[in-house]
């Protein structure tokens, strides 16, 4: 039996010093970008909605309360992922969000509580609308005169994918709208959703037929809608269920429930399940209802919905952060099974971190046949948790153990048990692979945190040196966020890559110019049509934007929202690369101005100094800049007073919140930094203000109330 940490119990939010709680707010906000890239860039999520949930909730509450550490780049602000790039992008004339999650029935009370002291209500009663929350595709349909025009998928909230050829095909979206009462601009939003037993029936002609074996009816329903002939879409049995609205001129209906009787007549088909509650006591009984009649429906689904019903309520408690204040999602919970772990296996990932895999025997969950299973790290296999406290009442994870597993929405599952009774004698302990699996055998060490301790990812060392993080890096470079180049996915580079014709990113751009040598359109697979036209699209992207280019080095911790913030405090290539240049030097004075700008601090500017400090690195970056066009960051346009001005904000601001203020900033052309230093141009101060103000004072910096700001910008 492995040996385990002793326990130790995560410490309250609430008496975390301000140092302390700012470490671990940079720490989660560094895991929760990383699991958000899994799920929605990788598609390869290594934990749990549960614990995502959990690690999302102590964040919050961190940034409850210390409201200063909240920035536009804090995952608290963001919902959904960006569009795949496949199809033209659609901006949503409304966003698109996401509901805040409730898992207990304590949460669906507080959640009420909540809404009656926002409305400051006294002997009204609160009617909800809830509704069974459908596990597919969520889906915006603008109609305009009554006739569809577009069809977007939600996307990152504020823009999507143009789908509208392919939602033509459903036979529960209406062409034309029905009845009188149609306003000129309506949005219909909705969810499309594949029912199981189409689904099974689809899986068994794709095995027939020899195609691909969708996972799960979301997965299924996701991926007919999302072909580029809308007559596969057609060929699929998709169907619509309606529950809300976008951009509307007019409304039909001042309750949530009255639409949904306007969209029934309007022709759309509305979950007949949905049902108006009337006290806290039926949601719970609702809920308790819907998820016993689970298994017999016919369509998955992971929750109920409940929303309020007045619409004019809905108005008045509005929206905090990336979730309505009146709608929330109760969730059940997880879904567990009992198989065997057949064996381990390590993934290496671009910034060469080891993921362990478990291959189990194949076994169903929730209708889905699971085959792998996350075990994230060394300390998970043995029993021990991220803060050093006992997992599984400290056991092991042993290859040929029965193990009992949990899935929780559409993830990878994970390991909750070991069946230790269960456990034969033959049962193999998992060691931890010391030296890289690559052909290098490079040595792996276990990552530092934040606080400086041992953390408990474990990477290789061999950086690009490793094949494994090669390949990976060239991933992320030609990827819809990056160059975003059509014609390179991950089956070309890979085939490129085992070839020896393209090992780093200046090497695509080489492309057509050694193609009289390669003939790539001799090679199976390919031809002059499919050459001609990757050729095109390798030409089409050498002008490229900076954030995009900063991005697509694949520096670790530098996200697209930190590649977008260094962008704008550059604002040029050559800027930010002597800076880089600079930081890797220890430059003192660098290194202040980097850790000024607005979402930057210590762990990016390591990156960037580790970066730039690597001679390997800068070979790269100096044969692909030779190929390429690096367009400036957008100059503000404004002619406002503080256009090219840096300004920060501190305290508690009464007439606007510290997002708004940073963005009518950026707006009006100014740079809304985190920290102040003696560039800062301005420092507006609220009451609390602290240690920003004592540096503005330290500085010289001009100190401005919030009225002040107001009156200098002319609001």
């Amino acid at each position: 039996m492995a040996k385990t940490a002793k326990t130790r119990i995560p410490v309250d939010v609430a008496e975390l010093t301000k140092a302390q709680a700012k470490v671990e707010h940079m720490r989660l906000a560094l895991e929760l970008e990383g699991h958000d890239k899994r799920y929605y860039q990788d598609d390869a999520p290594s934990v749990t909605d549960a614990e995502y949930d959990a690690l999302r909730q102590r964040y919050n509450a961190i940034e409850k309360r210390f409201p200063e550490f909240v920035t536009s780049d804090s995952p608290s602000q963001k919902v959904g992922a960006a569009p795949s790039g496949r199809f033209k992008k659609v901006r949503h004339a409304m966003p698109m969000l996401s509901l805040d999650n409730a898992f207990a029935e304590q949460d669906v009370l507080d959640f009420v509580g909540r809404i009656e002291r926002f409305l400051k209500l006294q002997d009204d009663k609160i009617d909800f609308s809830a509704e069974p929350k459908i596990d597919g595709l969520s889906m915006s349909l603008r109609y305009e005169g009554g006739e569809l025009v577009t069809a977007a998928t939600r996307g990152d909230g504020a823009e999507g994918e143009d789908v509208t050829a392919n939602i033509r095909t459903l036979e529960d979206v209406p062409q034309k709208l029905k009845g009188r009462n149609v306003p000129d601009i309506c949005e219909v939003r909705g969810e499309v959703y594949m029912t199981k037993k189409a689904f099974l029936a689809l899986n068994e002609r794709q095995k027939a037929a020899g195609d691909t074996i969708f996972a799960n009816p979301r997965n299924s329903a996701a991926g007919s809608l999302r072909q580029k002939d809308p007559s596969i879409t057609a060929s699929r049995p998709l169907g619509f269920f309606a529950y809300a609205w976008g951009e509307m001129s007019a409304m039909p209906e001042d309750t949530q429930s009255g639409m949904i009787g306007w969209f029934q007549r309007c022709g759309f088909k509305t979950n007949p399940l949905t049902k108006l509650c009337h006290s806290t006591d039926q949601l719970i009984a609702f809920h308790r209802k819907i998820e016993e009649q689970r298994a017999e429906l016919d369509y998955d689904i992971d929750g109920v919905v409940y929303k309020i019903d007045r619409i004019d309520w809905q108005e008045r408690l509005g929206f905090v952060s990336r979730t309505p204040r009146w709608a929330i999602a109760h969730k059940f919970p997880a879904e567990r099974a009992t198989t065997v772990l057949r064996d381990i296996e390590i993934q290496v990932g671009r910034t060469g971190s080891f993921t362990p895999v478990g291959k189990l025997e194949p076994v169903g969950v929730g209708g889905v046949i699971v085959q792998n299973v996350t075990l994230h790290n060394e300390d998970y296999i043995k029993g021990i948790g991220g803060d050093g406290e006992q997992l599984r009442d400290g056991r092991d994870i042993r290859i040929g153990d029965t193990v009992v597993i949990q899935r929780a929405g559409d993830v990878i599952p994970q390991v909750v048990d070991v069946v230790i009774d269960k456990r034969p004698k033959n049962a193999k302990e998992f060691h931890f692979p010391k030296k890289c699996p690559c052909p290098l055998h490079t040595d792996v060490v276990r990552e530092e945190t934040a606080t400086g301790e041992e953390g408990s990812r474990a990477r290789c060392t061999g950086e690009f040196a490793c094949p494994f993080q090669k390949i990976e890096h060239l991933r992320l470079f030609v990827s819809r966020r990056a160059f975003d180049i059509d014609g390179l996915g991950e089956k070309q580079i890979q085939f490129f890559f085992d070839e020896g014709w393209v090992k780093e990113p200046a090497d695509i751009f080489t492309l057509p110019r050694r193609n009289a040598r390669l003939k790539l359109e001799e090679i199976e697979g390919y031809g002059e049509t499919s050459v001609r036209n990757l050729f095109a699209s390798i030409e089409g992207r050498r002008r490229i934007s900076l954030e995009r280019f900063i991005y697509a080095l694949g520096m670790r911790h530098v996200g697209e929202t930190t590649a977008l913030a260094l962008a704008r405090g550059y604002g040029s290539w050559q800027a930010f690369h002597d800076a880089g240049l600079k930081v890797a030097k220890g430059d003192e004075e660098t290194i202040a101005e980097m850790d000024a700008l607005d979402q930057i601090g210590d762990t990016v500017i390591r990156s960037v100094a580790a970066y730039f400090g690597e001679s390997h690195n800068r070979g790269i970056v100096e044969r692909l800049t030779k190929e390429v066009t690096i367009l400036d960051a957008e100059k503000p346009k404004s002619n406002s007073a503080v256009a090219g001005k840096t300004v920060v904000f501190t305290g508690s601001l009464e007439k606007m919140t510290r997002d708004e203020a940073k963005a009518t900033a950026e707006r009006l052309g100014a740079k809304a930094a985190g920290s102040v230093s003696k560039k800062t141009d301005y420092v507006v101060a609220g009451p609390g203000a602290g240690s920003k103000l004592a540096e503005a004072k330290k500085h010289g910096v001009a100190v401005l109330t919030e009225d002040e700001w107001l009156k200098l910008i002319g609001e």
